[in-house]
């Protein structure tokens, strides 16, 4: 096993494969796929394992071993023989004693921080803020380093790596953030090699979105589902698609600026500079806008939460802002219906908190917005208010990216 010394690694750039691949071929993406199946079914032995994967124990063997070795999976005890006798079976799982991981979600303004074991489980957790308008970038770095050494393990264990979510356009490759139009002081900050530089351990940077959909796939409503977008929908809009079981990033992590998106071309301006952007009719800014001009109480702060709140004293306008808020949601998810057919939208985010009355509403229009088909229509679920999925989806992204170190 060879021991990483630190310093920035890129996602891999190829995707994933549908079953695992050849012995002479193992790798991260098997490795990936084998850890996928064992959070989908739960503790499985190596025989359990080879059939779900088509492919033999020796290749099963071949791909658990060095992860066996390095902590990360455990033999549990034997299960009773068969009727049919032969040797126990040793089910594998993952070791809550292994390395642990370090997860970081940055936004515009906050970070949020968290030791996490290779089963899920969150240890502790940290949160910071700064100023993303007016701080310096070594202001914004000095801010995230020490959320991330707040949570790092008292008995000097080595994290395997840390995994950073960037509400933000990044540069997977680079480890870099491109843009992030609510915070511009964190546009261009080299964060991935800053931190591997400063805190001597493996970082793996992706979009918000993706993290979490990364978490959902392994953690949350995507589990066993093979192809749905995950959407983060509050002060800004994005996703997360997982296509045949694998997580798409795009050429350097381009992939996923769906808020960006033109649903009307002669529409208002969005804070991207852009014209008619889905993020111009989808998000808090539209919202307290139609707020103010309904009239509505606290419409300078109004979020998603306080409006179903609104409908529920059956305020005729909070009602009708609320559907068209609804609507104005379902346009986008159509599009994306229409390009890529992901069949399931988890919705993440402050839109959560308007509750089943607003779920089915953007589902209704969704399914309008949309041509019949055969075969089952679009669902759309949300994700638990306060959910930890871009936490867990950015220790999802250090486990399936970074175990290449173990060959």
């Amino acid at each position: 096993m060879t021991e990483s010394t630190g310093g920035y690694r890129a996602p891999a750039s190829g995707g994933p494969v549908s079953r695992l691949i050849s012995p002479s071929l193992t790798g991260r993406w098997n490795r990936a796929r084998l850890l996928q199946i064992l959070y989908d079914v739960g503790p499985s032995s190596r025989a359990e394992l080879a059939r779900i994967a088509e492919v033999t124990k020796t290749t099963i063997g071949s791909i658990v071993q060095p992860m066996l070795d390095a902590g990360i999976l455990i033999e549990q005890e034997p299960r009773p023989s068969s009727v049919a006798g032969g040797k126990p079976a040793r089910p594998l799982w993952f070791s809550a004693a292994g390395r642990p991981i370090v997860a970081v979600h940055l936004g515009p303004g906050a970070v949020r921080s968290a030791l996490i074991t290779p089963t899920g489980e969150i240890q502790s957790h940290h949160a910071g803020r700064f100023s993303g308008d007016r701080d310096a970038q070594s202001r914004i770095a000095d801010v995230v380093v020490s959320c991330i050494e707040t949570v790092l393990p008292v008995d000097g264990r080595r994290p395997l790596g840390i995994g950073v979510a960037v509400s933000g356009m990044v540069d997977t490759s680079a480890g870099r953030i491109v843009e992030v139009s609510l915070a511009p002081r964190m546009s261009g900050l080299d964060l991935g090699p800053l931190l591997s530089d400063r805190l001597g351990i493996p970082v793996h940077i992706d979009l918000h979105p993706r993290a979490q959909a990364l978490g959902d796939r392994w953690f949350g409503l995507g589990r066993q589902v093979s192809s749905f977008a995950s959407v983060y929908c509050g002060e800004a809009i994005g996703a997360g698609f997982v296509i045949d079981g694998a997580v798409h990033r795009g050429p350097a992590g381009a992939g996923g600026e769906v808020g960006h998106t033109t649903v009307d071309a002669g529409g208002e301006i969005c804070r991207c500079g852009r014209r008619g952007c889905w993020e111009t009719i989808a998000t808090h800014r539209w919202l307290r806008e139609q707020a103010s001009e309904l009239g509505l109480p606290h419409a300078r702060t109004m979020t998603v939460g306080p409006l179903a709140q609104l409908v529920t004293t059956g305020l005729p306008a909070a009602e009708h802002l609320l559907s068209a808020f609804a609507r104005n949601i379902a346009v986008g998810l159509a599009n994306i219906q229409q390009t890529i057919a992901p069949g399931m939208f988890i919705m993440h985010g402050d839109v959560v908190r308007g509750g089943e009355r607003l779920r089915a509403e953007i589902e209704r229009y969704l399914v309008l917005g949309i041509p019949a088909r055969p075969g089952a229509s679009p669902t759309v679920s949300f994700a638990s208010s306060g959910d930890d999925m871009t936490l867990l989806g950015a220790a999802g992204l250090v486990l399936s990216q970074s175990l290449d170190l173990l060959t």
